[in-house]
């Protein structure tokens, strides 16, 4: 297997369920980079909420946002947000739609706003920005509601064009973004970017936002762990997030060479 990028999803992919990195990932990402492979993370979660792990892996490749940024050796070489009419427009209809005691959050580059301090349905991040929503003047990458229930996502999603929505498989939100803001679309832009092509790329992932990038890479990888969606579209499965399986796959088939 010749690859020249590794793409890590990361909440249920490289990160275990207490939100780690283990040290047998880092070491072997690090054997990695030291054998001439990019690696990189490509995450919903924004550029604000992941410094530690970059701090753990140094990554030369972020791609966050579920895809809406793409930074590469710290350069962010692409973009994709909403206007700030269309934020503002997403978020007064989420409160229309969902109530006003809607919980909300929203990323913009570097940036994590949330409009609950406390009683929080999630802990995904308890350093973020407090705002109520109420006059936001920011154009936002990603906004994601408090909802499981479809029908209002879409009543949601309807209230500017070009509006992808997504829910999560293990929490009831659902995330807002741009239509071209996907990891799929990130891969493509990164790969013309270095003249690379996504057949010499590994990915690996969990959930449905990931369906995208782990079919148009050379070979995409399903954690154990991930839902049946992901693992059906997958070239191969390994073990679960909380056994290693990333580190545990690179080092059987990349590192060591071995045929899939």
């Amino acid at each position: 297997m010749k690859a020249k990028i590794i793409l890590c999803d990361l909440d249920g992919t490289l990160l275990r369920s207490d939100k780690t990195i283990s040290e047998k990932s880092a070491d072997v990402l690090q054997k990695c980079q030291e054998n001439g492979i990019l690696v990189g993370f490509s995450t919903s979660r924004g550029r604000a909420n992941i410094g530690a792990f970059e701090q753990k892996i140094k990554p030369e490749i972020l791609i966050c946002n579920g895809g809406a940024s793409v930074f590469f050796r710290g350069e962010q070489i692409f973009c994709a947000e909403f206007s700030i009419e269309e934020t503002r427009s997403i978020l007064a209809k989420a409160y229309d739609v969902c109530g006003e005691n809607a919980e909300i959050t929203l990323d913009l580059i570097d940036k994590l706003f949330w409009n609950r301090e406390s009683n929080k349905s999630t802990d995904y991040d308890k350093n973020a920005i407090f705002d109520d929503f109420k006059n936001f003047q920011h154009p936002a990458m990603k906004i994601c509601v408090q909802t499981d229930d479809k029908s209002q996502a879409e009543r949601i999603a309807a209230a500017v064009c070009d509006c992808d929505f997504l829910p999560f498989s293990d929490i009831p939100w659902y995330k807002f973004s741009p239509k071209c803001a996907t990891k799929e679309n990130a891969i493509r832009f990164l790969c013309d970017y270095l003249k690379i092509p996504c057949e010499q790329i590994i990915s690996f992932g969990d959930d449905l936002n990931d369906i995208g990038m782990l079919k148009i890479c050379g070979v995409g990888v399903a954690m154990q762990n991930a839902i049946d969606e992901v693992k059906a579209v997958s070239d191969a499965v390994t073990k679960s997030n909380d056994e290693d399986g990333l580190a545990d796959f690179l080092e059987q088939y990349l590192l060591c060479q071995k045929s899939l």
